[in-house]
């Protein structure tokens, strides 16, 4: 699923009652829901497990098969049993849903596959990040605030 169609998505939910979306396609996942403050809030990831209801009747049908690396975060080869998260996407990090609310993840934090450890704000829209991996963080590599690339490691988790 390219940009454009979550674009597209988005205006629809704008322009509609409709509260909450979600698609499934070649193990990446959508989930995309209208916050309290009416603005949208976007969950990915790209897993094979299969938690959410697929709805393709509502996507324009793709004109071109779209490839895109699918990998998930692989551990360092210098060190056992430590993964990390990556950066699904461009945009800015923040560790927390606002600046008064605590922090989603910190140093020592357990966390699951669907575990939200941070947010990333692309064009005005909050992605909530997931984990995808069962451990404990060991460290955090971003800064609060700062701009994040494609595949840019944001945590480093113990395995386990």
């Amino acid at each position: 699923m390219d940009l454009k169609q979550i674009k597209q998505i988005i205006d629809l939910m704008k322009r509609s009652e409709l509260t909450e979306f979600a698609v499934e396609e070649e193990g990446f996942k959508l989930k995309i829901r209208r916050g309290t403050n009416g603005l949208p809030i976007v969950s990915s990831s790209r897993s094979s497990e299969g938690s959410f209801q697929s709805a393709p009747e509502l996507l324009p049908a793709p004109t071109a098969p779209t490839s895109g690396p699918t990998a998930a975060p692989v551990p360092a080869a210098d060190e056992a049993g430590i993964t990390f998260i990556k950066s699904p996407m461009v945009g800015t990090f923040y560790r927390s849903a606002s600046p008064e609310s605590k922090p989603y993840a910190e140093n020592g934090t357990k966390v699951v596959e669907n575990s939200v450890v941070c947010i990333i704000e692309a064009m005005k829209i909050m992605n909530e990040i997931q984990a995808e991996v069962k451990g404990t963080i060991v460290e955090i590599l971003i800064e609060n605030g700062q701009p994040v690339e494609y595949g840019q490691k944001l945590f480093k988790v113990k395995q386990g």
